[in-house]
C-alpha cells in the first residue's frame, strides 16, 4: 500500500514548550527524516496554539483530511505536538481503529500499528497529559507563593514597570507623578474620566500599544488598589510590598467621587405620565404619548404643562396631521364620559337588594336538586354492588357483567359531574357582581377627583382599547357600541342613567328604573 503522510508541527507559547524546537527546526528535522525513511509527504500544516484544550482549526484540518483520504500517515516531533488532552489523543487512536490513519512516524518516539503500538501511544499521550496538568498545577502553586510574599503576578499598572532583573515591580519614575496627578483631579469632584484621559494624553501617557487611554482604562486605573500598597488577584485583596505612589486617603476621596456619581439620581424630564397607554390616534391608529412642556413670561413667570399627541411612529406614512391636546382638556373630556356610567347609591342598594333574593332562590332550588342528584348517584352505587354479588354468587355471566357495569358507571358518573358543576357553579355569579357595582358607585367620586391613574383604570374597564383620540377629541371607535347593551352592563346602565337624569328635570329626585334589574344577570 502506497503511505501517504501530512507533516503536522506546532509550537505555542505556552510555557510547558518552552523546551520545544521551533516550527522551523521542527519542519528542518522533519524534512530529513522523511527523505531517510522515504516518505511521501502530500502537504505540510504548522499550527501555533496549545493543545491542553481541544479546538485546534489546524489539528481538525489534519484530522478531516485523514478520514477524506488524502492521506492515511502523519508526521510529527513527538505525540505530545498532537495532543496533549484526552479528546485528541482519543481522537488519533479511533482514526486508527478505524484504519483511516495506518501509520504514525515520530522522530523521537518509536511508533507501529498493533495492539502494543496503540497501547504505548496511548501511554504518551497520557503522560503529555498529565506534564500539562502537573505543571499547571506547579504554575499555580509558585503563583499562590508569589502572592503571599506579597508580589502581584501579572504586568505592572500604569506608572510602574516590570524589572525583569529582579523580577518584582518598580516605580517608573515619569509616570507616577503623572498617576498621582490624575488621582488628585478626579478627587477634586470637577473632571470627568474623560478629563483626565485628555490630560495623560497631553501628558504623552499610553498604552503599552502606545495608544490613548480611554475611559474604561482610566476607571480601572483610579479604582485599582494597587497604587495605595494592595493588589487583587482571583478576586480578593492582598498587601503587596511594593511601593505606594497614592497615600489610602486620596485613594479613598476618588472612591467617594465614582459612588456619588454612580448612585446620582438621575431625574426624568418626561417620565411616563398617567394618560399615555390608554388612547389611539384616529388617524394613523398609533399610541398617544405625554410630554412635558415649559413656558416662561418675559415676567419671568415659568408655567409647566403636560400635551398628549400622537407618537408618529407608523413607517413608511405621511406625518400624522392629528393636533396634540393640553392635559387639562383631555380630562373633561374622559370625566365627561365617565359620568354617564356613575351608578347612584340608592340603585345599587337595591340591586344588592335584589341580589340578596336571587341568591336565596338559587341556593332553593339547588338544593332540590342536589339533593335528587345525591339519591341518584346513592341508587346507582348500591346497583352496583348487587350487581358485583350477582357475578360472585354465579347468577350472571362475566359479559353481562362487564356490560351492565360499564353503562351503570356512566350513569353515575354523569350525575356525579352535574352535582360537581352545581356546587360548584352557586353563587358563581355574585363575586363579580358585587365588585361591578362597587366599581361603578366609585365612578362619581372618581371623576370629582384629580387621580388621572384611577379615571384611566375606569376607561380601561369600561372602554377598553376602543378610545382613540381625534381633532383633539377623545371618544370611541365603535360609538354604536355604546346603543347595544347586548350582554354589556355598562352599556345598559348608560343607558339607564341618561334616561333617568333626563326624567330628572322634570322631577326632584331620580328613582330605580325597572331595566336595571336585568342587568345582575348580564
Amino acid at each position: 500500500m502506497n503511505e501517504k503522510y501530512i507533516l503536522y508541527a506546532r509550537k505555542s507559547t505556552d510555557v510547558e514548550d518552552k523546551q520545544v524546537l521551533s516550527i522551523e527546526a521542527q519542519l528542518v528535522e522533519l524534512r530529513a527524516y522523511a527523505r531517510n525513511e522515504n516518505l511521501q509527504i502530500v502537504d505540510e500544516l504548522i499550527e501555533k496554539k496549545s493543545a491542553k484544550t481541544p479546538g485546534r482549526p489546524i489539528f481538525a484540518e489534519l484530522l478531516k483530511r485523514v478520514e477524506h483520504g488524502e492521506a492515511n500517515g502523519i508526521i510529527a516531533w513527538h505525540p505530545d505536538r498532537l495532543a496533549r488532552n484526552s479528546i485528541d489523543g482519543g481522537q488519533i487512536v479511533y482514526l486508527l481503529d478505524q484504519t483511516h490513519l495506518t501509520n504514525l512516524k515520530f522522530p523521537t518516539f518509536w511508533f507501529e500499528n498493533t495492539s502494543q503500538g496503540k497501547f504505548i501511544l496511548s501511554i504518551a499521550f497520557g503522560q503529555s497529559k498529565y506534564y500539562v496538568d502537573n505543571l499547571s498545577e506547579n504554575t499555580k502553586r509558585g503563583l499562590r507563593q508569589k502572592v503571599r510574599r506579597g508580589e502581584m503576578p501579572g504586568r505592572a499598572p500604569l506608572g510602574y514597570i516590570n524589572d525583569v532583573r529582579t523580577k518584582t515591580v518598580i516605580v517608573d519614575k515619569r509616570q507616577a507623578p503623572l498617576v498621582v496627578e490624575a488621582f488628585k483631579r478626579y478627587a477634586r469632584g470637577d473632571q470627568r474620566l474623560q478629563d483626565i484621559a485628555d490630560y495623560l494624553a497631553r501628558e504623552n501617557v499610553k498604552t503599552k500599544g502606545n495608544k490613548p487611554l480611554k475611559k474604561d482604562q482610566i476607571a480601572k486605573m483610579l479604582t485599582n488598589p494597587f497604587y495605595y500598597g494592595h493588589f487583587r488577584y482571583a478576586g480578593e485583596v492582598f498587601e503587596g510590598k511594593h511601593t505606594r505612589i497614592v497615600s489610602k486617603k486620596l485613594f479613598d476621596a476618588v472612591q467617594a467621587v465614582f459612588d456619588k456619581r454612580r448612585h446620582k439620581r438621575v431625574t426624568k424630564t418626561n417620565e411616563p405620565k398617567p394618560l399615555c397607554g390608554l388612547l389611539r390616534c384616529a388617524s394613523c391608529n398609533m399610541m398617544i404619548t405625554g410630554e412635558n412642556q415649559t413656558k416662561r413670561q418675559k415676567n419671568g413667570n415659568i408655567h409647566h404643562y403636560v400635551y398628549y399627541h400622537c407618537t408618529k411612529k407608523r413607517k413608511n406614512t405621511p406625518r400624522c396631521p392629528e393636533p396634540h391636546i393640553r392635559e387639562e382638556l383631555l380630562d373633561e373630556q374622559l370625566t365627561e364620559m365617565l359620568q354617564e356610567y356613575a351608578m347612584p347609591s340608592a340603585w345599587a342598594d337595591k340591586l344588592r337588594e335584589l341580589m340578596k333574593a336571587d341568591q336565596a332562590n338559587e341556593q332553593s332550588r339547588n338544593q332540590a336538586q342536589t339533593t335528587d342528584l345525591r339519591v341518584n348517584i346513592a341508587q346507582l352505587t348500591a346497583k352496583l354492588q348487587r350487581l358485583l354479588d350477582s357475578y360472585l354468587d354465579q347468577d350472571i355471566d362475566r359479559d353481562t357483567y362487564t356490560n351492565k357495569k360499564a353503562e351503570i358507571m356512566s350513569k353515575k358518573k354523569s350525575f356525579e359531574e352535574k352535582l360537581s358543576k352545581l356546587t360548584l357553579g352557586q353563587n358563581l355569579w355574585l363575586e363579580p357582581m358585587k365588585k361591578w357595582i362597587e366599581t361603578a358607585v366609585s365612578i362619581c367620586e372618581i371623576t370629582k377627583s384629580t387621580d388621572l391613574l384611577a379615571k384611566k383604570s375606569l376607561c380601561l374597564e369600561i372602554f377598553g382599547s376602543n378610545l382613540i383620540l381625534e381633532n383633539k377629541k377623545a371618544r370611541l371607535r365603535a360609538p354604536e357600541l355604546q346603543l347595544s347593551p347586548q350582554k354589556n352592563r355598562w352599556v345598559l346602565l348608560r343607558k339607564t342613567v341618561i334616561s333617568q337624569t333626563k326624567q330628572a328635570l322634570s322631577r326632584p329626585s331620580v328613582e330605580f328604573c325597572p331595566d336595571l334589574v336585568r342587568v345582575r344577570r348580564l
